[in-house]
């Protein structure tokens, strides 16, 4: 099931419980996007992985993933994935981080500076709420080594890294759109991969702290997919 329908299908159940939603515009950097609220629905997939429920090790399930052995025990309304889902997505957010806070020395335009806080600014924000979703259910939240340890879509490598502290200017721009992109996506797709698993994503906080991450990282996809053509006009939309 790809985020377009899983969002069609929050949609509805949002409708379904009278609550108002809205598309937050991707026009420009200005007002943060809306955040989706609401119960979730029921979300099935012939093709979903089902763990057994008497295993309270999360199954990863996807062989682009590594990650250090953080144990994730189910508990009341949310499952060992879920918290599977929260420990790598830090590791996730972290490498934003590290990316977006190398731009204001590396001569970056006015446009890609302002992305750059933004991203700062908001996943830092989400980390900690991740944090504090973990220790408030008595779970392991990484540290430093092991964020860095993670393996997950979108990654950027260590030569990917190496080639983005060298560059500046219009370069730097131009390399650090592209890798954001696909980090992002990466970020997407981790979402889709947490609602394949149809007990996982139900708890009315994790629900709505992933939909929120997919619906800001598909509009900062769109903002860098307008930024990125200005410099190279054949760029490719990543439509969903």
């Amino acid at each position: 099931m790809t985020l377009r329908t899983f969002l069609a299908l929050a949609a509805s159940a949002l409708l379904a419980t009278g609550c108002a939603s809205s598309d937050p515009a991707a026009d420009d950097l200005g007002p943060e996007p809306a955040t989706a609220t609401g119960e979730p629905g029921d979300v099935h997939d012939d093709h979903a992985h089902h763990p057994d429920p008497g295993d309270q090790e999360a199954h990863h399930g996807h062989d682009d993933h590594v990650m250090p052995n953080l144990p994730a025990t189910g508990g009341d309304g949310y499952t060992a994935t879920d918290v599977h889902f929260m420990q790598m997505m830090i590791g996730h957010h972290d490498q934003a981080l590290r990316m977006a806070r190398m731009a204001p020395e590396r001569e970056a335009g006015r446009d890609l500076l302002l992305l750059a806080q933004r991203i700062d600014i908001s996943q830092r924000d989400e980390i900690r709420t991740m944090e504090l979703w973990l220790e408030e259910r008595g779970q392991v939240v990484p540290d430093e080594e092991q964020r860095r340890q993670m393996q997950m879509p979108g990654m950027v490598t260590d030569a990917q890294f190496e080639a983005l502290a060298a560059a500046r200017g219009h370069e730097f721009d131009r390399l650090f759109l592209e890798l954001m992109i696909d980090h992002h996506v990466g970020a997407v797709q981790m979402v889709d991969e947490l609602f394949e698993d149809p007990r996982a994503g139900q708890e009315p906080e994790i629900f709505r702290f992933a939909t929120d991450v997919a619906s800001d990282q598909l509009d900062e996809i769109h903002v860098m997919e307008r930024l990125l053509a200005q410099i190279d006009p054949q760029t490719p939309s990543h439509d969903r």
